[in-house]
């Protein structure tokens, strides 16, 4: 069923909008058990019972383990406060930290009732949109401060974990990564006013099940080519780093998808780029690292789309190139990311 808009073009209907919506959100969630399935089903082998044990213990933590977090995200990123003009009365530390305390009380129930990781990425994913979309509105940025508290309070909470317990919980933490630093909910709701069998929808259900094999492709690839990198969390091959990587790609994939759908590159020049030019110096990535990124990710595509799919994408992987070109970043790798070899 569809509807005709004020100038007499046919749009999708209510139902088949929330139907879209809900596939493309399915198709990502689905990434939790792909992703993670093994032969002996690490992410399930741990018993009701131990699990609640778990939980217990993260969550008697979490209060305190929220503004230590915070401190850390202060200490990194308090400098961009004022280099890259932000005003500071939009960074609440207060929300910031109550938003972390209580979606990870959620994620922890969650993981104590044994909810699959694709299920709870459904469940967590309005709350998520919504905390996005809430710092977000007036300046892009702030995200950053939202991220890294996030990244912390997650990284605290697992460093008290055996490896076999962080081997579960991680899967479930890694929800919430994807969620903040991703608008995948923008996404999904922008697709929903696509006929579903447009070029743009039919071009974005066929890749979306392979952002993350292509994210681990690109990550692989780059640590292989640069095997002395360090950047600010330590090595390309460090499992913390090697995850924030694989995120990273899976991130431009979105914000690429997002420009095709919204027929604007507004998502990379207003939200993606900002964020990037205030992070990626401040954990020590270099540019290059990114340019090898993205033409590595123009490759993938190559091997993946048609030339008609091509056409459509082509427009705004350009300016997702030239933005972060040699002539607006010259600079080479940054030497304290070299690890001395000798």
């Amino acid at each position: 069923m569809s509807t005709k808009d004020k100038r007499g073009n046919s749009q999708p209907s209510q139902t088949a909008k929330i139907a879209t919506a809900r596939k493309l959100s399915k198709l990502w969630a689905k990434k939790y058990v792909q992703q993670h399935s093994t032969s002996d089903k690490t992410w399930q082998s741990n018993s009701p019972g131990l699990r609640a044990v778990i939980a217990q213990r993260l969550l008697d933590s979490l209060r305190s383990v929220t503004i230590q977090a915070w401190a850390k995200t202060e200490a990194l990123l308090c400098q961009q406060i004022k280099r890259q003009g932000i005003n500071y009365r939009l960074i609440d530390p207060w929300q910031i930290t109550k938003d972390t305390y209580s979606i990870y009380e959620k994620v922890l129930l969650a993981y104590a009732d044994q909810v699959i990781p694709e299920r709870l990425c459904l469940f967590l994913a309005s709350d998520l949109g919504r905390i996005r979309h809430n710092y977000t509105a007036i300046d892009p940025r702030v995200i950053a401060f939202v991220s890294m508290q996030f990244h912390y309070s997650g990284q605290l909470l697992l460093k008290s974990l055996s490896p076999q317990e962080q081997a579960t919980v991680s899967v479930y933490f890694q929800v919430i990564d994807d969620c903040l630093y991703m608008p995948l909910q923008r996404l999904y709701k922008t697709a929903a006013n696509y006929d579903h069998q447009s070029l743009a929808l039919v071009s974005l259900r066929q890749l979306l099940p392979d952002q993350a094999l292509i994210a681990q492709q690109i990550a692989t690839r780059i640590s292989d080519l640069h095997p002395h990198y360090h950047c600010h969390s330590g090595s390309l091959v460090n499992p913390t780093v090697k995850s924030a990587s694989i995120r990273d790609v899976e991130m431009f994939q979105i914000y690429l998808w997002l420009c095709v759908l919204e027929r604007s590159i507004a998502p990379i020049q207003q939200e993606l780029f900002p964020l990037c030019v205030m992070l990626y110096p401040t954990l020590n990535v270099g540019w290059e690292l990114v340019r090898q990124m993205i033409h590595l990710l123009g490759l993938e595509f190559g091997k993946r789309l048609s030339q008609q799919q091509i056409s459509l994408v082509l427009p705004y992987f350009q300016v997702l190139w030239e933005m972060f070109s040699p002539e607006v970043f010259p600079e080479p790798l940054p030497v304290a990311a070299l690890e001395n070899s000798a």
